[in-house]
C-alpha cells in the first residue's frame, strides 16, 4: 500500500458523517477539586486527534480541544483536598456505611450512562478507537461498576457475622487505606482507569485522579457526575504533565496507594520518591511481552485467527496483546502464509467506518518507533513477510509481519505496543520456554496445539512464569471476575471484580473478650445501629 493510498484513507472534512462530528472543540477550563468545579485561567494543552483530514494545503491534523496544564502548587491543592476529605480515616466517606457508599455509586452510574454518546465520540476522536470498540469499552465499564457493586454487597454480607474463638468475640470487615493516586493508560482510558478508580472509591478511599496524556478530554463530561454523586473531596482531578505534578505528591508522603497502569520504569521511579515505601501500597499494571506458542500439531486456522485478534485488536495497543509468536519450524511457512493472507483482509480506515480493524495511532512518535524496530530487524536478518507491511503515513502504520526474529533485535525483547508482529521459529519447545524464563515480563502466554500431554507439559512449565496461560485462545483480560495480574515487571497486586476491592482495602477486626458485660455492650451497639463498622445489617 503506497503512501498515496494511505493518505487517501483520511477524509475530506465533508466526508465525516455528521453524527460523528464534534459540534465544537472541547475547551476544558475547569477541573474537580474538593467537591467544586474550579475555573482555570492558566496554561493549556492543545489536543489533536490522530485523525487528519484533507485540505487544499494537504493533510492537516484535527484539533479537538484543550485541557488545563496545572503546576505542582495546584497538584498539592488537590492533594490537600483529598487529605481533608479522608481526615485520617475520620471523614464522611471513609466512615460511611457500605450501603450508603453503594447508593452514591448507583447515583454516579446513572449519571454516567447519560453521557455515553459524548464519551464514546471522544474515545473515537482522541485515541482513534473504532466506534464499535469505543461503545464496547463504555458499556463494559458500566457493567464492571455494577459487578463490583454486587461483589461488595456479597463481601459485606459475609462480613456481617461474628466469630467466637478462644473466648474472643470478633467481627472482621474491610476498611480503606487512605489517599489513592490513580493514573490510567491511554489505550483503555475509561475502562482500565475505572477498574482501579471504582473499587478504590467504593472501599472508602479518596482519590486523586490523573487522566492519561492521550485520552484526557473524554473524562471531562463525567466530572460533574463525580461532583454530584460523592461527598466533597472524594474524587479530585489532576491535569498537567506527570513529571511536573506527580513527584511532589509522592514526596509529600501523603499518598497511601499508588495505582498505575503504565510502564515499570515510571512505577519504580515514583515509588522511590515516597519517603516511607513500607507504608505505600502499589497496585500496578505494567509492561508485557506476551508470547504465543504455535505447536507442530496445532490447528493453524484457529491459531491464525486468534493470533490476528491477539496481536492486532486496537492496532496491537493492548497490554494483553500477543507481542511475539513462536512457531514450530515445520509449520512456519504455512502459518506465515495464512497470517499474511489474514492481514490482507483487514480493513484500514477511520474509527466511524463499519468493520474497521486498523485505525490511526494516537501516539505521535509511535510510527517512527515501529519503523525503527522493523528496519533494525531487517538489518539483522528478518524480512517483512506480508505485502505492504510497515508502510506508513502520518498516524497510519500498515501491520507488519516480521520473520525470522531472533535475539539481538529490538523487537525480540522490547514491547512494541503497535501493529508489528514478530515471529520466531523453534524446533524444541524448550526455546520458547527459555524465552519466557529470561523475559523481564510475566503477564500471559497463549499455547496453540492439539496434544493434551504436550499442552499439559507446557502448562506446568509456564504457570510459574506468567499469571495466565491461555489454551488455543488469545491473551486477554476478561472475564473481569478472573484475576488480572502479572509476574516480574508486569504487575504488582491483582485486579478483578473481587481482587480489586481487596487490593484497595485492608482487613480490620473489632474484638472483645466473651464476658456478659462485653456482650451486652456489643448487642446494644448492634440493636441501636450505633456503628457503621460494627454491624450485622445485611445488604440485599
Amino acid at each position: 500500500m503506497s503512501t498515496l493510498q494511505l493518505e487517501s484513507l483520511f477524509p475530506d472534512a465533508e466526508q465525516i458523517p455528521s453524527e460523528f462530528l464534534l459540534s465544537e472543540p472541547v475547551e476544558q477550563r475547569e477541573y474537580l477539586i474538593g467537591g467544586a468545579m474550579k475555573s482555570w485561567n492558566g496554561a493549556t494543552q492543545d489536543v489533536y486527534s490522530p485523525i487528519y483530514h484533507r485540505t487544499k494545503n494537504g493533510l492537516e491534523q484535527i484539533r479537538i480541544g484543550s485541557y488545563p496544564v496545572v503546576d505542582a502548587a495546584n497538584a498539592m491543592e488537590a492533594l490537600y483536598a483529598a487529605v481533608k476529605a479522608y481526615d485520617n480515616g475520620r471523614g464522611e466517606w471513609p466512615t460511611m456505611s457500605v450501603a450508603d457508599r453503594l447508593a452514591c455509586m448507583a447515583t454516579f452510574t446513572e449519571k454516567m450512562v447519560q453521557k455515553r454518546a459524548e464519551v464514546v465520540k471522544l474515545l473515537m476522536w482522541e485515541i482513534g478507537k473504532s466506534q464499535a470498540d469505543s461503545e464496547k469499552e463504555f458499556d463494559r465499564t458500566v457493567q464492571y461498576i455494577h459487578d463490583t457493586m454486587d461483589e461488595l454487597k456479597r463481601i459485606d454480607r459475609e462480613s456481617s457475622k461474628f466469630s467466637l474463638q478462644e473466648g474472643i468475640i470478633g467481627q472482621v470487615r474491610r476498611s480503606p487505606l487512605g489517599v489513592v493516586l490513580c493514573m490510567g493508560p491511554f489505550n483503555y482510558p475509561l475502562n482500565e482507569t475505572y477498574t482501579m478508580l471504582i473499587p478504590a472509591i467504593l472501599m472508602g478511599n479518596v482519590v486523586l485522579f490523573k487522566p492519561p496524556k492521550h485520552g484526557t478530554l473524554l473524562h471531562y463530561p463525567l466530572l460533574e457526575a463525580f461532583r454530584d454523586s460523592f461527598p466533597a473531596g472524594v474524587v479530585n482531578t489532576l491535569y498537567g504533565r506527570g513529571n511536573t505534578v506527580v513527584p511532589s505528591l509522592m514526596q509529600s508522603g501523603k499518598i497511601d496507594v499508588l495505582s498505575l497502569i503504565g510502564s515499570s520504569r515510571v512505577a519504580s521511579d515514583l515509588k522511590k520518591l515516597h519517603p516511607k515505601t513500607n507504608r505505600l501500597r502499589a497496585i500496578l499494571g505494567l509492561d508485557a511481552k506476551n508470547a504465543g506458542i504455535i505447536l507442530e500439531n496445532s490447528d493453524l486456522d484457529l491459531a491464525v485467527k486468534e493470533s490476528v485478534l491477539g496481536s492486532l485488536s486496537f492496532n496491537g495497543q493492548r497490554c494483553t496483546a500477543l507481542k511475539i509468536l513462536w512457531v514450530h519450524k515445520n509449520r512456519a511457512e504455512e502459518f506465515l502464509g495464512k497470517f499474511s493472507d489474514a492481514i490482507g483482509k483487514l480493513k484500514l480506515g477511520m474509527p466511524w467506518e463499519k468493520g474497521v480493524n486498523i485505525t490511526p495511532l494516537p501516539e505521535p512518535n509511535k510510527p517512527a518507533y515501529l519503523v525503527e524496530c522493523i528496519e533494525d530487524a531487517k538489518l539483522k536478518g528478518a524480512s517483512v513477510i506480508n505485502p505492504n507491511g510497515g508502510e506508513n503515513h502520518k498516524s497510519f502504520v500498515y501491520p507488519a509481519l516480521l520473520y525470522p526474529v531472533k535475539d539481538g533485535m529490538k523487537i525480540y525483547r522490547e514491547e512494541q505496543f503497535g501493529p508489528v508482529i514478530p515471529v520466531a521459529v523453534f524446533d524444541d519447545v524448550e526455546q520458547p520456554i527459555q524465552y519466557l524464563i529470561d523475559s523481564q515480563h510475566g503477564q500471559q502466554v497463549s499455547i496453540f496445539g492439539s496434544d493434551p500431554s504436550e499442552i499439559a507439559h507446557l502448562v506446568d512449565q509456564l504457570v510459574n512464569q506468567v499469571s495466565r496461560v491461555n489454551i488455543n485462545a488469545q491473551c486477554q483480560r476478561g472475564p473481569d471476575v478472573f484475576p488480572f495480574t502479572g509476574r516480574k515487571d508486569s504487575a504488582e497486586g491483582t485486579l478483578s471484580v473481587n481482587d480489586a476491592l481487596r487490593s484497595f482495602s485492608i482487613r480490620t477486626i473489632v474484638a472483645t473478650k466473651e464476658t456478659a458485660e462485653n456482650k451486652a455492650i456489643v448487642n446494644e451497639i448492634l440493636r441501636d445501629n450505633e456503628s457503621n463498622f460494627l454491624s450485622t445489617r445485611y445488604i440485599l
